[in-house]
């Protein structure tokens, strides 16, 4: 059964940079619009004025770096240094991409938002997820995720955040948006079922797991070339999948009372003043 557990939340921080690049959270986007209730989907389309969520998917990186919203900067990542365990690291007093996904959940379920506000917290939480399953999103404080790892991509100097945002996605596959949902999207309601299960903390642990396979896969200096995209496109195809189920999940639980009802929901603490029937 779907679970969203809303748990605590640690972080530290380092530099924003994109995730996934703009073909990556176009498909996360595309990937959730298909698994929308139709009572989700009417909500979002009227808060949202009739755009899509891949219309706004990757609207925050921009945003994060304008006067407005430049708060939410350290929202994209969560960094956490080698040997550090993710229950250790210590809180960004600016926040972090698990703080900020569990903050815009709430806010949007409490029921006193505006349109415009309601809007915003949509736009969010339509890039944040998909930035939470990009690994070096969840990578090392000391290298600033990866953008200080300095490695060679068919011999163009570059870096291992770089690489992952963009080069490995554009390598992998030669689709649009729409081609890698087709070819992705696949699994059985079952199947869903599992990916779906579980918290915004869960799954930035599980990302900073697959965090710790690349930065051993990848030390310094490295030189990337066909092997390595083929050995890590399925991750990649992984990831935007998860992100793009659990995106919806989250959204179908916020807007459709009827999957609150019929999913086994069990609620962190901050949660119990809500009135889950509004």
């Amino acid at each position: 059964m779907k679970k969203i557990l809303l748990l605590g939340v640690v972080a530290s921080c380092a530099l924003l940079a994109n995730a996934w690049g703009q073909k990556g959270h176009d498909t996360t986007a595309y990937i959730a619009e298909q698994h929308l209730t139709p009572t989700t989907k009417h909500a979002v389309d009227s808060i949202l004025g009739g755009q899509s969520l891949v219309y706004w998917a990757n609207w925050l990186d921009n945003a994060s770096h304008t006067p407005e919203y430049a708060y939410s900067k350290t929202w994209h990542y969560k960094n956490i240094d080698a040997g550090e365990a993710y229950e250790e690291a210590h809180h960004h007093p600016d926040g972090d991409i698990v703080r900020a996904l569990e903050d815009q959940m709430l806010a949007l379920m409490s029921d006193t938002l505006t349109q415009e506000q309601s809007a915003l917290a949509i736009k969010m939480i339509a890039h944040l997820v998909g930035d939470l399953h990009q690994p070096l999103h969840m990578g090392h404080l000391s290298d600033l995720g990866g953008n200080t790892v300095k490695v060679k991509f068919f011999n163009k100097d570059t870096n291992l955040h770089s690489v992952w945002d963009t080069d490995l996605v554009e390598s992998g596959h030669k689709w649009s948006y729409t081609e890698w949902q087709q070819q992705l999207d696949r699994l059985t309601p079952e199947e869903e079922d599992v990916i779906v299960a579980g918290s915004f903390d869960a799954w930035g642990k599980e990302t900073f797991g697959l965090a710790d396979l690349v930065y051993a896969a990848t030390p310094e200096g490295t030189k990337i070339s066909y092997d390595y995209i083929a050995d890590w496109t399925p991750l990649i195809e992984q990831q935007f999948l998860k992100g793009g189920l659990r995106l919806a999940s989250v959204l179908n639980f916020i807007f459709d009372e009827d999957v609150r009802v019929q999913d086994m929901i069990d609620l962190a603490p901050q949660l119990e003043s809500i009135d889950l029937n509004n």
